[in-house]
């Protein structure tokens, strides 16, 4: 496309216009106004259009110009995958969780949200290796739910990563302060006219998230070898807190186990949830894997497999350390061995953290530049931003708009707010990958017949009212058991229709999920069931930024994309008349 070419060939910062609305609607106020006049006609397209793999494989991919390098194993992927997980959600929200919400239970919380996050890597990896694209989840929603729904999760993906980089530069910091002798708030800055949970500046966390942001534009791989020996370090740091932790530990801290009930055992488990996050950014690397049939699976399944048992570990131990009321919420570890008697340690424990979650800022911004880039690709975002580098074949456009976006997050809010609204942002993208599986293993166009077709949307729409049911019993605190019976049997009878009476349309072709649709629908279900544990507040927060996001798709995104994929749909018709093109797919992106 020319509008393509020319954003794409911009290696400057002196952006026009047309570098980022190249597209026919927006030529004039003329098209714009009769683009607008058009929205109902072309969301109806862009809801019911769905894209194909060799699109999205190849010519999406193409509209960056330059090829990312393909440079990774599967060894690289377990230790980014370990890098990208292991950080904040350990180090400073188990003793939040711990405290607050779930007491020495809080490993059970772990247990749950492990069980569901390993869920969730099962979906992704199959979707990983059938479409190894840099746009990870929102790749496969484009495939599997059409481009409206990928582009409402696209949101959410972007809101997550902010969030989640936010969060993890916020708590380096503390354990920065806690590693120089000071408390976790000392190096920030108070600004006393801004509301409370945005008055705390925070200079340092803005610094180390540029600094990682240049390691993720230099090289692909090299950052993979920095993580790979900072990860070796961590585990080194992990297994030192444990071992050291446990001879320090008193069994009489776990009287009393569950001081909040089941109720709090499932609320810290959807928070803890940003603990397994991260995951999803290595699957975007999928792209620059030598091999993904081989490597993202093991990558994606080994890592998360060594991480739900590194975590428990930890959370039982600091549990023992100290009486879970005594836990400080911002440093525990550290804390917990200073009141131990073995105030030296701290500086270990700090170190471990601040390693960790330097290779979890790594990671996030690696693969938060991958999803902006493929969403730029197919034009619901400026063009521009899809520009990979020839020399260093990253996606530096793109990684630069995440830096900046990330730092302004996080020199303002607190981590509180971030690590609820990240757990919604989260769960809700888990979710909608499990059902766009569930899609893809069921329906395939003139393959399924119209009374199976029928039969899995039937399904489908049981499956998520019965899980949402159960998260609104749960969230409304309802205490008779046979609402909760009820709503378990439907979402049970939906899954066993599905598997009863609608055959599979397609096997997958390298690796697939394992107990198809049991495995999947568990993980609706737990994901749906994990949102109804969250607070009223993070919900409207999260409502205010996805109506934003239909503001923006409606003015621009819709109209910008729509442009796009019938250009590129008239392009291959074109083609296919001259004989250029075999097969003829008439299919729009």
């Amino acid at each position: 496309m020319e509008g393509d070419n020319r954003a794409l060939r911009k290696k400057g910062w002196f952006y026009t216009k047309d570098d980022f609305l190249p597209e026919e609607s927006f030529k004039n106020w003329g098209n714009y106004a009769k683009a607008l006049s058009e929205t109902g006609m072309r969301l109806k397209d862009r809801i019911l259009t769905r894209s194909l793999d060799d699109i999205e494989l190849n010519e999406v991919k193409a509209r960056s110009q330059y090829e990312m390098k393909k440079s990774l194993t599967w060894w690289d992927l377990i230790w980014l995958g370990i890098g990208a997980i292991i950080g904040t959600g350990i180090f400073v929200l188990t003793g939040k969780e711990a405290k607050d919400d779930a007491g020495p239970a809080v490993v059970i919380s772990y247990v749950v949200s492990g069980i569901s996050a390993m869920l969730s890597v099962f979906c992704y990896t199959e979707f990983a290796v059938e479409i190894p694209a840099a746009g990870g989840s929102f790749a496969y929603l484009r495939v599997e739910m059409g481009d409206f729904m990928a582009f409402i999760a696209a949101g959410n993906i972007i809101f997550e990563y902010l969030a989640g980089g936010a969060a993890v530069a916020r708590s380096w910091s503390s354990y920065l302060a806690t590693l120089l002798n000071h408390s976790p708030n000392d190096f920030r800055i108070t600004a006393h006219n801004l509301p409370d949970d945005y008055n705390q500046l925070d200079p340092i966390a803005v610094g180390i998230i540029i600094a990682v942001c240049i390691a993720a534009i230099l090289s692909t791989k090299t950052s993979s070898r920095f993580n790979y020996v900072a990860s070796i370090i961590h585990i080194i740091i992990i297994v030192f807190i444990i071992i050291t932790g446990l001879t320090k530990g008193n069994i009489k801290n776990y009287s009393t186990f569950a001081p909040y009930g089941a109720r709090g055992i499932f609320k810290g488990s959807a928070v803890l949830f940003f603990a397994y996050v991260g995951f999803d950014a290595v699957s975007t690397l999928a792209e620059e894997t030598k091999n993904p049939g081989r490597d993202i699976p093991i990558g994606l399944v080994g890592s998360m497999a060594i991480i739900t048992l590194a975590y428990c570990l930890m959370a039982a131990t600091l549990c023992l350390m100290q009486p879970y009321d005594q836990i400080d919420p911002d440093a525990p570890f550290a804390i917990a061995f200073k009141a131990a008697g073995m105030g030296w340690a701290k500086y270990i424990v700090a170190l471990g953290a601040l390693k960790g979650m330097t290779s979890v800022l790594l990671v996030s911004a690696m693969g938060q530049a991958r999803y902006l880039t493929h969403i730029a690709r197919t034009h619901m975002v400026p063009p521009c931003l899809a520009y990979v580098h020839p020399k260093y074949g990253t996606p530096v456009s793109a990684t630069v708009t995440m830096l900046v976006a990330t730092s302004v997050i996080a020199f303002f809010t607190d981590l509180n707010i971030l690590s609820n609204l990240l757990s919604i942002s989260t769960l809700f993208i888990f979710m909608l990958v499990a059902v766009a599986l569930l899609v893809r293993r069921y329906y395939l166009t003139g393959v399924t017949s119209q009374r199976h077709q029928t039969l899995l949307i039937a399904f489908l729409v049981l499956m998520l009212a019965s899980s949402i049911g159960t998260a609104i019993l749960w969230a409304m605190e309802v205490t008779w058991w046979l609402p909760f019976v009820a709503t378990f049997f439907v979402w049970f009878i939906s899954t066993v229709g599905l598997w009863m009476f609608v055959p599979q349309a397609r096997n997958p072709k390298v690796w697939g999920v394992p107990l198809v649709p049991w495995l999947p629908s568990l993980s609706i279900l737990i994901n749906i069931f994990l949102l109804g544990s969250i607070d009223s507040q993070s919900f409207m927060r999260f409502g205010i930024w996805t109506g934003g996001l239909l503001v923006y798709y409606f003015f621009f995104g819709l109209h910008a994309s729509y442009d796009t994929a019938k250009e590129a749909s008239e392009k291959r018709e074109e083609m296919a008349k001259q004989g250029q093109m075999e097969g003829g797919a008439n299919v729009p992106t």
